[in-house]
């Protein structure tokens, strides 16, 4: 008889465990509160598969920049002002994880999952072939000042000596990588192992291939709560009052798993950390790979002719609202960088936002929490969610099917707050 798996969330970690699920024979249902036409966090990002990105948000400096960049609300980071004890017990644990020791343990856990993830992005592409979209040529961390060079040379060498190539790079050879490419910058790291793709394009091809493959989605399919029996959890009962019952269940439902989570009795601190994105259809040039412009954290990548550009980290909670001043500030900044570009450019360009879950220590939750005989969490991702998502639904589907005999890094155990 089949594994009865319930899937709560059709965002990237959502549908890269049902596929990973399906695949190994599994009865798989997939409930997502939103439409099939839904456009959250997974749809409208940068696109970027960064097995570079090893360091954690909470990391040495992050406290000293976020202080800085706080009151400034068109800053790379900024916290909205509001009374929620939960974002204040959140940023006491960011400050608690922003060391040095902590970044230590952490980088090796992170880099083993991002090449994982890697690896996987390579496997899909040979499954979906052209239609996935996987541009494999590298990443470049672009650097307007001198100083943001420095730091990023000491990145690179702490990649390489974690196992990833790296190369830093002055602003003549960045240029000769980019024909006709107008860049203000003094040099860039190179990355060559990251990796893009249109991340729309990726999510419908990965639930075609997940449906075809078996699994059914409920959408609209809101869950209320739970129904659970001693330690095991029996179904989920969803708004309208029905209930999907299952043998295994995994709860990805983004910056809404913890609201999930606190009716079974679990603590995920997660913050909804809103990212922002403008795509131009036409763009006057555009860079043959992805880029970060590290000083001011703005994301450029192309896209099938068009340009995206996206940032920004606004802690907001649930808040999927847009504000013109981030927006403004997204775009001066990529206009520094790009002195080509005009503000004006993006005038007409609709804005896309989204709300990625952040844990404070800018680890994900990934695991069994104890007291639970069935339950799987997998949330927390933060601006890694598409980088991590085929890795973290390949370990899920192992670990339901009982292939896995050892648990996740303890640095991901979903209840290390509880």
């Amino acid at each position: 008889m089949k594994t009865r798996v319930v899937i709560v969330g059709a965002g990237v970690i959502g549908l890269s465990t049902a596929w990973y699920c399906v695949r190994r024979g599994m009865d798989v249902c997939v409930l997502d509160r939103n439409g099939p036409e839904r456009d959250g966090c997974s749809f409208g990002n940068a696109g970027l598969v960064v097995p570079s990105h090893f360091i954690p948000l909470a990391a040495p400096g992050m406290v000293k920049l976020a202080l800085k960049w706080m009151f400034r609300p068109d800053s790379p980071f900024y916290v909205r002002p509001r009374l929620d004890p939960g974002l204040w017990g959140w940023a006491w644990r960011f400050w608690r994880a922003a060391t040095r020791a902590h970044v230590e343990r952490a980088a090796p856990v992170l880099r083993d999952l991002l090449l994982a993830g890697r690896q996987a992005f390579e496997q899909l592409a040979a499954n979906a072939g052209p239609e996935l979209g996987l541009e494999k040529k590298g990443l470049l961390m672009l650097c307007a000042t001198g100083h943001g060079l420095e730091e990023e040379a000491k990145a690179a060498a702490q990649a390489r000596q974690l196992g990833m190539p790296a190369e830093v790079l002055d602003a003549e050879q960045v240029r000769r990588m980019n024909p006709g490419l107008q860049l203000q910058i003094v040099g860039a790291a190179f990355y060559p192992m990251d990796c893009h793709l249109k991340p729309d394009r990726f999510m419908s091809t990965l639930q075609r291939m997940s449906g075809e493959a078996g699994a059914r989605f409920l959408w609209q399919a809101e869950v209320q709560d739970w129904v659970v029996q001693a330690n095991r959890i029996r179904g989920v009962r969803l708004r309208d009052g029905s209930t999907v019952e299952g043998d295994a269940f995994v709860l990805s439902a983004g910056v809404w798993s913890a609201e999930l989570a606190a009716k079974l009795g679990l603590r995920l601190p997660l913050q909804g950390g809103k990212g922002y994105s403008l795509t131009l259809p036409a763009p006057r040039q555009r860079p043959q790979m992805g880029c970060l412009c590290t000083e001011a954290r703005v994301a450029v990548t192309p896209m099938n002719g068009a340009l995206r550009v996206g940032g920004t980290m606004e802690l907001v909670g649930t808040d999927p609202s847009i504000n013109p001043v981030r927006i403004r500030g997204l775009v001066n900044s990529f206009c520094r960088y790009f002195p080509d570009f005009r503000p004006e450019d993006f005038d007409r360009i609709p804005p896309w936002a989204g709300l990625r879950p952040c844990s404070p220590d800018g680890l994900p939750y990934l695991g069994r929490p104890s007291g639970w005989e069935n339950l799987w969490i997998a949330t927390g991702h933060a601006m890694l969610g598409l980088s991590l998502g085929p890795a973290t639904g390949q370990w899920l589907a192992e670990a339901i099917a009982g292939r896995r005999s050892e648990s996740a890094p303890p640095l991901l155990a979903p209840d290390r707050y509880h």
